[in-house]
């Protein structure tokens, strides 16, 4: 019997095309004799629009914006008509409104199975801040950082600019807290530049953090699973800029993955112990991709994990476990069977004296 899967994708976010190309990437991987195919599409403006069942192959992201269908609510994915129920709900979305929680805690409501993971993963791990404050709590190394509301940068600029430098120093990054795919990122080595990439970052988020610049080889790790989660091999970003910031990772064409990266024995088992710890830190389920940045004397520092990483067959996290020897549509699989599995899990749970 076939898989009744929901894709679910775009969404009202500065990552809604990132979430398009996932999207496109998955439907040309699945098998259509083993899943029934409904996209659903929300809009920039989040609207959310039901699409018909596919029963081809899509070519490019305009079939899947469906500007004349039928809107959708999104309490009705769980119909109370079985030949309408979802068996599983996949969210392709990255970034606010889509990967920080608000939609799986829709999906928990409604009692829908989904692949990745829960409310309480996907928030913290959106946002920046209160992801590395879980992994210092967990014992996990990490360069240091500062973080700044709106208000308090507004109300005293000099005093924000005074705190990283007497702190961190230069050069620092300064990134929107909750946001994604390198948007609104940027490195400060002076006053200037720094009081620049505030004004820059703000534009994004009420929150933002900066961190302490460190001179490491930024090496990545998927993992996957639920209470047994397990790793992939390591891969390194070679990046020609000065850093990996979106147009490195999604317009320019001289960034460089190595799959597998050149570690050793002891370092990859360091980073493998790392990733897994920061996935338990979480609480996550399905899917992460840990991100660490690697000294030249074999330090390694976790920068952050991704719960949704970008998901094109050309994107880090199906990269590597591809090497690992998972191919994508596999992958896919695994994936939804692990959102079975923590449904099933979940059902065992009594809400009842």
């Amino acid at each position: 019997m076939k898989t009744k899967l929901g894709l679910l994708y775009g969404g009202k976010s500065a990552e809604h095309q990132v979430s398009m190309q996932t999207a496109l990437a998955v439907i040309k991987a699945l098998d259509i004799e083993k899943y029934d195919i409904h996209p659903i599409y929300i809009t920039e403006e989040g609207d959310w629009m039901n699409g018909p069942k596919l029963t081809g192959p899509v070519q490019n992201v305009k079939e899947l914006a469906f500007s004349g269908e039928s809107s959708l609510s999104p309490l009705a994915l769980n119909s109370t008509q079985d030949e309408q129920k979802f068996d599983v709900i996949f969210p392709l979305l990255h970034g606010p409104n889509g990967e920080d929680g608000t939609v799986q805690g829709m999906l928990e409501l409604i009692n829908l199975p989904y692949v990745g993971n829960g409310v309480l993963a996907s928030s913290a791990g959106m946002d920046k801040v209160i992801m590395k404050n879980l992994f210092a709590q967990a014992g996990l190394p990490q360069v240091g950082y500062n973080w700044f509301i709106r208000s308090e940068w507004e109300s005293n600029k000099t005093a924000a600019c005074e705190k990283v430098e007497s702190e961190l120093g230069y050069p620092c990054f300064v990134k929107p807290a909750n946001l994604g795919s390198s948007v609104g990122i940027s490195k400060a080595v002076n006053r200037d530049e720094l009081m620049a990439a505030f004004d820059e970052a703000f534009q994004f988020d009420r929150k933002v953090i900066v961190e302490e610049g460190v001179i490491a080889r930024e090496v990545e790790i998927g993992v996957m699973g639920n209470d047994t989660p397990e790793c992939s091999v390591a891969g390194e970003i070679i990046a020609k800029k000065d850093f990996y910031d979106y147009k490195a990772k999604y317009e320019d064409e001289d960034t460089v993955m190595v799959i597998p990266a050149e570690v050793t024995e002891s370092e990859y088992k360091m980073l493998s112990e790392m990733a897994v710890t920061s996935f338990k830190a979480l609480d996550c389920s399905g899917l992460v991709r840990a991100d660490f940045f690697l000294t030249k004397d074999g330090k390694a520092y976790i920068n952050e994990v991704n719960t949704m990483p970008g998901f094109t067959p050309y994107s880090m996290f199906p990269l590597l476990w591809k090497h690992t020897g998972v191919e994508y549509p596999e992958l896919i699989e695994r994936l939804v069977n692990l959102a079975k599995e923590r449904n099933e899990e979940k059902q065992k749970i009594k809400y009842t004296f």
